[in-house]
C-alpha cells in the first residue's frame, strides 16, 4: 500500500510544482532565484532525458515514450512485489522511480512534452533543466543502489 501512496504523492508534488511554474512564468521565461547558481525557468522537452530524441519529428516519438513509460511502470511494480521480501525499504526507491516516470507521462499526455523548470548552473556551466519527477527518479535510483539486500 505504501508503494502506491508514494507514487501518488510523487505525481501530485510533480504536477503541482509544474502547475505553479506554468501559472507564473511564460514559456522560455527565466527568473533568477540564487544569483550565479539557480533559476526557475519554464521550458518543455519533447524528448527523453537530456532531450534525447527531441529533434526527431515523428508522431511515433510521442507514443514511443508513452509506451516506454508504461512498460517501466509495470516492470517497477513487478520488481517491487518481488524485492519487498528481500528488504522492505525497496518500496521507497522503486515507488519514487515509478512516480517520477508517471509524472512525466502525465505531461506527455496533457502537453505532448515534459515541463522542466529547475535550472542549476555555475558560471557558464548549466545542468539541463529538470523537474520534480526527474528528481524523484534520480533519488530513487540512488536509494536503490544504497539499500542492502537482507542478510548482507
Amino acid at each position: 500500500m505504501a508503494y502506491f501512496v508514494i507514487i501518488l504523492v510523487t505525481i501530485i508534488a510533480d504536477q503541482l510544482t509544474k502547475s505553479l511554474v506554468v501559472g507564473s512564468l511564460r514559456l522560455y521565461e527565466s527568473r533568477e532565484i540564487i544569483s550565479g547558481f539557480f533559476n526557475l525557468v519554464y521550458v518543455t522537452n519533447s524528448g527523453a532525458a537530456f532531450s534525447f530524441l527531441a529533434d526527431v519529428h515523428s508522431p511515433w516519438r510521442h507514443y514511443f515514450f508513452l509506451g516506454i513509460g508504461s512498460v517501466a511502470l509495470v516492470g517497477l511494480t513487478i520488481a517491487y512485489w518481488k524485492m519487498r521480501r528481500m528488504n522492505p525499504l525497496y518500496c521507497w526507491p522503486l515507488a519514487l522511480i515509478a512516480g517520477g516516470a508517471a509524472g512525466n507521462m502525465v505531461d506527455r499526455v496533457r502537453f505532448g512534452a515534459v515541463i522542466d523548470f529547475l535550472d542549476f548552473y555555475a558560471g557558464s556551466w548549466h545542468w539541463p533543466a529538470f523537474n520534480v519527477a526527474d528528481s524523484a527518479i534520480c533519488i530513487g535510483v540512488g536509494l536503490f543502489l544504497l539499500i542492502p539486500k537482507t542478510g548482507e
